[in-house]
């Protein structure tokens, strides 16, 4: 007998265990696939006796995630967190620079040395400019003695017409 429009689906149906049936270990309830694997390797510890045991309860405790615990598999591309506790931590050493970071360094340098040479007037550059400075200052004082002769003359013509 139907109960309206739609229909109830059997995987919708929750079921609860009692207090007692769980005191008891009578559940119904299916275990999940984590108690499983935690029963299994209580088993395998209790097997295995003395020193290995504690070497393994070890690795035991760090978490997997997805199916890693499940397959071991040796990836090299697979990093690995680095936990370093501050007491590890190597003062003096120092870490090696990326590819891109060196060549920064390395261009930042070659920047500094040219302008250095710059400054020196040994580059093309810096050469061109003191010649071009040198022309410039030789026209303006060329100028500038020109001015004076042409004061120097005005003046004269002003004593002379004076006289």
């Amino acid at each position: 007998m139907g109960r309206g429009k739609f229909k109830s689906k059997p995987t919708g149906r929750r079921q609860f265990s009692t207090r007692e049936d769980l005191i008891a270990g009578t559940s119904t309830r299916p275990r999940s696939f984590k108690q499983k694997e935690a029963e299994h390797e209580e088993e395998v510890s209790e097997e295995v006796s003395g020193d290995e045991s504690e070497e393994e309860s070890e690795d035991e405790t760090t978490k997997t995630k997805g199916t890693q615990g499940i397959i071991e598999i040796e990836n090299p591309n697979l990093v690995k967190p680095k936990n370093l506790k501050a007491k590890d931590v190597d003062v003096g050493k120092t870490t090696e620079l990326s590819r891109r970071e060196r060549e920064e360094i390395e261009k930042q340098r070659a920047h500094e040395r040219y302008m250095r040479l710059q400054e020196q007037g040994k580059t093309e550059q810096s050469k061109k400019d003191l010649e071009r400075l040198a022309l410039i200052r030789q026209q303006r004082a060329e100028a500038a003695k020109k001015r004076e002769e042409e004061k120097a003359a005005k003046e004269q013509k002003k004593v002379e017409a004076r006289k």
